[in-house]
């Protein structure tokens, strides 16, 4: 978070960012750094277990069933990225299907790392509290290239005019070069390695 506006002379709105952060679920630390350290909140962001991810489909395409919306074979309501779990579709997913995310404060200068394949309300479904500016970057680490790989075969499935359709992360291309790189050093080293 590399920046956050708050406009001065609105106490009502330092209320209102309050309440949000409280109906948000957060942690009384959290609570703390606003109202006691003065820090600078710029967004809520709410994360769940990677593990949860059908669950928490299978949930979003009931509630928006019940909604009388409709369920396309080709798109996701995860990727979709249509839903705000708000505090009340938070519990009723906690009640019905165990799952339980963890309630985020991004503070001007915090980082905010989030796992392969972990659902979260991200970019446009965000929750942000006062204006800010955020840098974003998708990146593959060796531990998660599973989940990256899994995700890149999700976005094949969604329909060709969806923004999540293309490979983002370029799975495939890092995998290739990782190995190449690691084959070009064993080969560099080659005589180094056959000695006993």
């Amino acid at each position: 978070m590399v920046y956050v506006g708050i406009p001065k002379g609105q106490a009502d709105q330092e209320e209102e960012v309050l309440k949000t952060i409280q109906d948000g679920d957060s942690d009384e630390l959290t609570i703390k750094r606003f109202t006691e350290s003065r820090e600078k909140p710029g967004a809520l962001w709410h994360i769940y277990a990677a593990k949860d991810t059908e669950k928490i489909r299978e949930f979003l395409k009931k509630v928006a069933e019940e909604q009388g919306q409709e369920n396309p074979v080709d798109h996701d309501p995860i990727h979709d990225q249509s839903w705000y779990l708000d505090r009340s579709l938070r519990k009723r997913l906690h009640q019905e299907y165990g799952v339980q995310g963890w309630a985020i404060v991004q503070f001007l200068g915090d980082v905010v790392f989030i796992p392969a394949g972990a659902p979260h309300q991200a970019r446009t479904r965000v929750h942000n509290l006062y204006s800010c500016i955020k840098v974003a970057e998708d990146f593959v680490s060796p531990e998660h290239v599973k989940h990256c790989f899994w995700l890149t075969q999700e976005f094949r499935y969604l329909s060709h005019t969806h923004t999540n359709h293309e490979d983002k992360l370029q799975v495939k291309n890092v995998i290739y070069h990782a190995v190449k790189d690691a084959v070009g050093i064993l080969r560099a080293n080659e005589s180094s390695l056959s000695r006993p």
